[in-house]
C-alpha cells in the first residue's frame, strides 16, 4: 500500500521508457510524505488498443492512485495534482494526462502479512 497505476498505450510511452515514468511516480509518491517509501507500488499497464475522445489508439496516460483511508481530500488532490505536474513535464506533447486517487478501506483490507 499505496498502488499507483499507470495506464497508457502503445503510443505514449515506449517499453524502453517504463522505467523513467515509474520512478517518476514512485518519487513524487515519496516526496508527498504520505506513505513509507518502501510500502509504494507502481505499476504500468499498457493497453494495445484504446479510444480517447473519439480517436483510436490517440496518447493517454490515467494514474489510479490506491491508498489506505485516512488521507484527506486535500492530501489526495495534492498528490494528483504533483504527479500529473511531474508526467507533463516528461510528456508535454501528450494531451490527455490525469490521475484520481480511491481509499481502501481499512476495515476491509487483508493482505498476508496479516496472517
Amino acid at each position: 500500500m499505496p498502488h499507483f497505476l499507470l495506464h497508457t498505450n502503445n503510443n505514449t510511452i515506449t517499453s524502453e521508457k517504463e522505467g523513467t515514468f515509474l520512478k517518476a511516480i514512485h518519487d513524487e509518491a515519496v516526496a508527498s510524505r504520505l506513505f513509507a517509501e518502501s510500502d509504494i507500488k507502481v505499476r504500468i499497464e499498457r493497453f494495445e488498443k484504446s479510444m480517447v475522445g473519439g480517436k483510436l489508439d490517440h496518447p493517454f496516460i490515467h494514474v489510479f492512485g490506491y491508498i489506505m483511508q485516512g488521507r484527506t481530500t486535500e492530501q489526495k488532490a495534492a498528490l494528483s495534482k504533483s504527479i500529473v505536474i511531474k508526467l507533463n513535464e516528461m510528456l508535454p506533447h501528450v494531451p490527455a494526462i490525469a490521475m484520481n486517487v480511491s481509499d481502501f478501506e481499512a476495515t476491509t483490507y487483508f493482505n498476508k502479512a496479516k496472517l
